[in-house]
């Protein structure tokens, strides 16, 4: 069955803040094999100019899938046939460790591809002072969902 397509253009209330920890973004970039030392030495990473070790390119994706709007019975989504088709991240500053980020998402798109559905989420990622730290773009895949 098709998505509900009056879910484009709906937007969801913030998250609570996230909080960034040294730990967290080792166990990130253990889990992903990001050996990146500036993810893992503070002296390293002060060195070089920020407050903190870094995350990974990707760490956001921790924190900012919206689960509200994938589990809404009223999207229609059947969660069994999903698969993960895209992501993508625009940053304006590297998370480090002590961040507190707040995100909001956006259902961007709902299409129809053969017998598949895509559903795009846009989450702008901002510091607890609203300054926009990273936008990130989600898409999945319903597979048979369009049938």
């Amino acid at each position: 069955m098709a998505l509900n397509r009056d879910f484009i253009g709906r937007v969801y209330p913030p998250s609570a803040p996230y909080e960034v920890s040294r730990v967290k973004i080792r166990e990130f970039a253990t889990a992903i094999g990001d050996a990146n030392p500036m993810c893992l030495d503070t002296e390293l990473a002060r060195a070089a100019g920020h407050s903190d070790v870094v995350a990974p390119p990707t760490f956001p994706i921790v924190f900012c899938l919206p689960s509200d709007a994938l589990i809404d019975p009223e999207l229609g989504l059947n969660y069994a046939m999903v698969v993960h088709s895209e992501q993508r991240f625009e940053y304006q500053r590297p998370i480090v460790a002590g961040d507190e980020l707040v995100s909001t998402a956006t259902i961007t798109e709902i299409r129809s591809i053969a017998r598949n559905e895509l559903i795009t989420i846009k989450t702008d990622i901002v510091d607890v002072h609203g300054k926009l730290v990273c936008t990130a773009y989600n898409s999945i895949v319903e597979r048979g969902g369009a049938a």
